[in-house]
């Protein structure tokens, strides 16, 4: 693989799975579920009724059931044994639209991108782009309505330079246009209305952003009186927000097989499942369809680990890197419950995401000092951390960093950059693991922005910085995901292919050899913790394609699990196949080239 591979690829950061947006009217791809307020856990409860709903949820498979429990109300259960890397649910949603910045590089039918085929736009909106005329005319029952109402708003806009509206908005109408054409009493339509609305609990600070909401969709669609609400079913303004309560609330990110989110969509069967900050099963969009131009987008639910009969099917709708006060805050703001999975209420010793090292290097933990605890030592040693307030600032300015420079990684990278540069090494002197927030989620973001910001040429400096970084986030998120999760899979993905870019300036061949890996070795997470902070990481020459070669060996085995065992990994296992087939040639090559090279070299001499 080269560099200009890899750099062409790169669309936007694919760090973040599934996160929650901080403004709705921007941006909708969220993960989320039909969830209301769960009641305190209580001990030896199970649920005991088999909720019923005549004619919905057809596509839910036999082996699967919706119950409700006392502590978390509707979810879905399984009956059978579910193994690893299994496809639970396989289906389409029943909405999905591209964010405003992917319209003009993917299909709006089958969400390829413009890399896998030329886009053609139509030629009326002038907004969405389809792969061919199957694409277009597949899409053309929904995007007829949608096509005049993007001309409406283009007429009806102050200044030539306006854009589109957002995803939420255009998904929202999606939905109404597709609601009023099968009726009201359609089973895809009561599905839509079966999912939770939280209009009677809304928070006050969402008022505001769901009136903007509110006030886009109609204007969007046309509607100017109670008659044109009520041809989609709307007979009062509080139907309107239950609409925007269920899209917000219910919604998913849908992203392209490495994890970059692209859009909006909406499936009322994957909205039962509940959550859990220590989740059985992902979201995913693997594009493992044989037949893609038909069948995407796909979103698949799929088996993290083995999963018993009568064992509940639990996803996450957050980031699980966050400490727990993070991600419960969250919740609450969002989804209006308080998580009570075991992560949030089991006793950990020290969680990694708020951990430190020994300040004698004993080899155990501690964790980070608060203002409520200030007061902490070493689990292991019991020795005590002396400069806790100095933790405790450099932990405040690091949130406050990853937050600013997370807002300018695409309006300034210059400037974002410049802030992971100087925050990471505050925050290891100050002793933070790589796991401990915010730390891994400044070193993701500069991986990220690393990766973006490739020189051209390529010089070997920005090419190892980029490697070492990559290294250190594996060993951040190894320790808090579960083996196959697929942000996990993607991290040793996108190392594997950092490690197989063309040297620019590799190391002498002697050199390259004697600081090359063993041929047998396998990147493990405390392996790969260790060499990141090495002065001889990363490798040279064929050692490094080595460390390619067994990187990316790994990645697959996690692909299989994290995007389906089926598939194989879906559209990003088949590259990480070829690409392996391609590092076995090049290896070849590279240990006849540098035997050859050496038999010729001067023999050393002892004394």
């Amino acid at each position: 693989m080269s560099f200009s591979d890899l750099h062409a690829a790169r669309k936007t950061n694919s760090y973040v799975q599934s996160s929650v947006p901080q403004n709705a009217s921007n941006s909708s791809a969220r993960t989320a579920s039909d969830v209301g307020e769960q009641p305190e856990q209580k001990p030896g409860i199970e649920p005991t009724k088999i909720a019923s709903f005549t004619g919905l949820y057809k596509p839910l498979p036999s082996a699967l059931e919706i119950r409700v429990s006392e502590t978390s109300g509707r979810g879905i259960w399984t009956k059978v044994h579910i193994r690893a890397g299994t496809a639970i649910l396989s289906l389409k949603p029943h909405v999905a639209v591209l964010s405003l910045q992917h319209l003009n590089s993917h299909c709006s039918s089958c969400f390829a991108s413009a890399t896998s085929s030329v886009l053609r736009r139509c030629t009326k909106c002038h907004v969405v782009w389809y792969c061919d005329g199957t694409c277009q005319s597949n899409d053309w029952a929904m995007h007829k309505q949608e096509c005049e109402a993007l001309q409406r708003w283009f007429q009806a806009a102050p200044s030539s330079d306006v854009a589109p509206p957002s995803d939420a908005v255009r998904c929202m109408a999606r939905i109404l246009w597709k609601r009023k054409k099968k009726g009201l009493e359609d089973a895809w339509s009561r599905e839509i209305d079966n999912m939770q609305s939280h209009r009677t609990s809304m928070h006050p600070s969402s008022f505001e952003t769901n009136t903007h909401l509110a006030q886009a969709l109609v204007q969007y669609m046309g509607m100017s009186s109670p008659a044109d609400l009520a041809q989609f079913g709307l007979m009062s303004a509080a139907d309107l927000v239950d609409i925007i309560s269920r899209f917000t609330t219910n919604s998913f990110a849908i992203t392209d097989p490495s994890l970059t989110p692209l859009g909006a969509s909406v499936s009322p069967i994957v909205a039962l499942i509940n959550h859990s900050c220590d989740p059985n099963a992902v979201v995913v969009f693997p594009r493992a369809s044989p037949d893609p131009k038909s069948q995407e987008p796909v979103m698949q639910v799929v088996a993290m680990r083995d999963i018993q009969p009568g064992e509940e099917i639990l996803t996450s709708y957050i980031d699980t890197t966050l400490p727990k006060s993070s991600r419960q805050k969250t919740l609450q703001e969002t989804y209006y419950f308080t998580c009570k999975c075991n992560l949030c209420s089991g006793q950990l010793d020290i969680d990694p995401r708020e951990a430190m090292v020994c300040p004698k290097n004993c080899g155990g933990l501690c964790p980070l000092p608060v203002e409520e605890h200030a007061l902490v030592q070493c689990t292991k040693c019991k020795a005590a951390v002396q400069a806790t307030d100095t933790v405790f600032d450099a932990v405040r300015i690091g949130c406050e960093g990853l937050e600013k420079a997370s807002a300018l990684e695409f309006k300034d990278p210059v400037k974002a950059k410049q802030l992971t540069t100087n925050l990471i090494p505050i925050l290891n002197r100050a002793g933070l693991t790589p796991s401990a927030h915010p730390l891994l989620g400044l070193t993701r973001l500069h991986q990220s922005i690393m990766i973006s910001s490739f020189p051209s040429p390529l010089t070997q400096d920005h090419l190892d910085e980029t490697i070492r970084t990559a290294t250190k986030a594996i060993t951040g998120l190894s320790a808090l995901l579960r083996e196959g999760h697929p942000v996990l899979a993607i991290a040793y993905v996108e190392l594997g292919k950092l490690s197989a870019v063309d040297e620019p300036s590799p190391k002498h061949l002697s050199e390259a050899s004697e600081t090359g890996i063993d041929e047998h070795s396998q990147p493990q997470s405390q392996s790969l913790a260790s060499m990141s902070f090495s002065s001889t990481y990363p490798p040279s020459g064929p050692a490094r394609l080595k460390l390619a070669y067994t990187t990316l060996l790994k990645a697959r085995g996690m692909l299989k699990i994290g995007f389906g065992r089926d598939s194989e990994g879906g559209a990003i296992g088949k590259e990480v196949r070829d690409m392996l087939v391609s590092l076995e040639k090049e290896m070849s090559v590279w240990k006849t080239g540098v035997k050859n090279a050496l038999e010729g070299l001067p023999q050393k001499t002892k004394g």
